[in-house]
């Protein structure tokens, strides 16, 4: 059977293990010539192909429900639940999602995004199903780094207390979240699998078994059940954490043999009450070269197959924001010894890598565990030290009540440097930064910066760290910077609150935030060409806002554009339209940005082409609320 044909996952069911083994040949075949050509997520799906498909096989997908962790690991099930023919379309505009989306497809149970969410959902599922006296299977499969969340832990906790609740829980251990998982239950997980008595018994006990005489062959019916009794005997603590918190335990179980993983599923589907799963796989499994350096293919952009090189882009494009920022903070961090780079699992993707490789001291990564970086900062600040917590601005929202409770009712100096800030492209709504400056503007003590490049990113990173006086966030998007100048050191805090006039003009005043700064000087180039002439703010600050600039230039010009990437309610303009009413300066003002509704996957100048924020498109926009008697603008 060809996986082209398997348009149901039920039509695993019945075939042989050679023909299962075939269908996961095709599996990494397709996952790889797809992520090779268009980019996405290499290493966790290639790790779970024998996983999913002996799960599969076990389960009646018409019934059962099978809930992802994450997503991203999620590309065989895709190609298993009748999207193999269009997975060349991964994380395209209209394509393939690159995570899990319940109007993609029935088999999406859930979706997901952010880690440590499995459990939780499965658990809620298996109480309906038995709240509604139906009766089908829920499994959620988490990963090891998943587990680091408190959340999925929280979960645990919950489902140890309902002995009658049927679910099963899947953990995919293989070390590793993005990078090389950190704390104490990834060291225990580890300690499980590569235990001598379980590496021994797990590859010896049969064969010595088969030794005695007159006993070896009879007893190989019973096999299976003695190696168990006997690893739990010579390993007393293998499971026991689990097993205390009211699960079942089973495994460690080798993720990439169909037959021990399907024989296990089968066992697991009979016991009654929560069970979990151990199963040991490897991150990029049948990719040598993504098996040898699994933090760097856990995600790719377009690459050669046969070499694992990136395609180089057409021409050389300048450093992008997140190595800027790094190298910053390194340089200043080597004179500063109190400075204290904070990540949550991402250490390559924010670049505090390279503050590890250089000050491993002045590094700390806490897991996938963005409340505990934010309290954990907190503390680290009431003893003097600066701390600097780098995380995406989607994976912030999960710190939140942390940033209220612990940071701004204190007071206490942290520095958030939110990554990932405004249109992120392909991984879609769950990874969109769209909510920081409304959901952080309205903290009282907290202050929000943003810069217009990657040189004044330079700046405010200076600014952060020398901001005593309470928390402050510096939010800055993905991608490359504009190949402007930078500076190796030398570099100045900005004056807290204060914006800057790039360009005059009588006509209209456009007020630009981040990285619609640039967007909104190239739309006032545009309109000067049709005799509208714009006056061009760069904000720098969401809050406190500079005022003292914006509202004599509101009140003289008489028109006022505020341009963010960021939702709308909330946002820069929402800001600028306050403190318009509130110092009864009425003027006509526009807000563009994004409306209140998701952005889905798509390359960011074509989510962007939609919103209306492609500098053509701001110039009509503008054209046509206060200049409709001018000629139309052409895109």
């Amino acid at each position: 059977m060809h996986l082209s044909e398997i348009t149901h996952p039920n039509q695993l069911h019945g075939l042989s293990i050679r023909q299962l083994q075939e269908i996961a040949r095709q599996i990494r075949e397709k996952h790889l010539q797809t992520v090779a050509a268009s980019g996405g997520h290499l290493g966790p799906g290639l790790g779970v192909v024998e996983l999913t498909i002996a799960l599969y096989q076990t389960l009646d997908l018409d019934r059962d429900k099978v809930i992802w962790d994450v997503g991203h690991q999620a590309y065989p099930h895709k190609m298993l639940t009748g999207r193999y023919n269009r997975f060349h379309t991964l994380r395209q505009k209209d394509g393939v999602a690159g995570y899990l989306k319940r109007c993609e497809s029935k088999f999406d149970h859930f979706g997901a995004g952010h880690a440590s969410t499995s459990i939780s959902a499965g658990l809620g599922m298996a109480l309906a199903r038995d709240l509604k006296g139906e009766n089908f299977k829920v499994v959620s499969v988490i990963g090891d780094g998943a587990l680091t969340g408190g959340m999925a832990l929280e979960a645990i906790n919950h489902a140890g207390h309902l002995p009658k609740t049927n679910m099963m829980v899947v953990l995919n251990d293989n070390e590793m979240s993005i990078s090389p998982n950190v704390g104490a239950i990834p060291r225990y997980l580890n300690k499980i699998r590569l235990s001598p008595p379980v590496q021994f018994l797990s590859d010896n006990l049969e064969e010595q078994f088969k030794n005695i005489p007159f006993v070896g062959e009879s007893l190989t019916p019973e096999m299976e059940r003695i190696k168990e009794g006997m690893k739990r005997l010579a390993v007393p603590k293998v499971g026991a954490v689990i097993e205390e918190l009211g699960f079942t335990y089973m495994g460690p179980v080798d993720g990439h043999n169909l037959e021990d993983l399907i024989s296990t599923f089968q066992a697991a589907h009979k016991i009654s009450g929560p069970v979990l799963v151990h199963v040991s796989t490897m991150k990029g499994k049948g990719y040598a070269i993504a098996e040898k350096d699994q933090v760097g293919y856990h995600a790719q952009s377009p690459f050669n197959l046969a070499t694992g090189k990136a395609i180089p882009a057409s021409k050389p494009k300048p450093p992008g924001y997140s190595k800027v920022f790094a190298h910053t903070l390194v340089k200043l961090a080597e004179n500063n010894p109190k400075i204290v780079g904070i990540t949550a699992a991402m250490a390559t993707g924010t670049g505090l890598d390279k503050l590890q490789a250089k000050l491993p001291n002045q590094y700390i990564d806490v897991g996938i565990a963005e409340q505990h970086a934010a309290t954990l900062a907190a503390g680290l600040a009431c003893e003097g030290i600066r701390p600097v917590v780098a995380i995406y601005s989607t994976f912030l929202q999960r710190g939140y009540d942390q940033i209220v409770h612990d940071i701004c009712i204190q007071n206490l100096p942290v520095f958030f440097c939110l990554d990932r800030a405004g249109i992120v492209g392909a991984d879609g709504p769950t990874h969109q930064g769209m909510y920081d400056i409304a959901f952080l503007r309205c903290l009282p003590n907290m202050v929000l910066m943003a810069p217009k490049d990657e040189a004044e990113l330079q700046q405010m990173v200076v600014t952060g760290i020398d901001y005593t006086d309470g928390p402050i966030a510096m939010r800055y998007p993905r991608g490359n910077g504009y190949g402007v100048p930078l500076m190796e050191e030398g570099w100045e805090a900005l004056p807290i609150g204060k914006g800057e006039i790039l360009r005059n003009g009588d006509d209209v005043l456009l007020v630009g935030y981040g990285s619609m700064v640039y967007p909104a000087m190239q739309a006032a180039e545009i309109l000067s060409e049709h005799g509208i002439e714009a006056t061009v703010v760069n904000a720098r600050f969401a809050k406190p806002l500079d005022t003292d600039l914006i509202l004599p230039l509101a009140k003289q010009i008489g028109k006022v554009v505020t341009l963010e990437e960021g939702c709308l309610i909330g946002g820069l303009g929402s800001a600028v339209a306050e403190a318009l009413v509130d110092n009864n300066v009425l003027v006509s003002l526009k807000r563009l940005g994004v409306p209140d509704h998701l952005v889905d996957h798509a390359s960011p100048d074509q989510s962007k082409a939609e919103l209306g924020l492609m500098p053509s498109q701001i110039a009509e926009q503008v054209r046509e609320s206060f200049f409709s008697q001018q000629p139309s603008v052409v895109s």
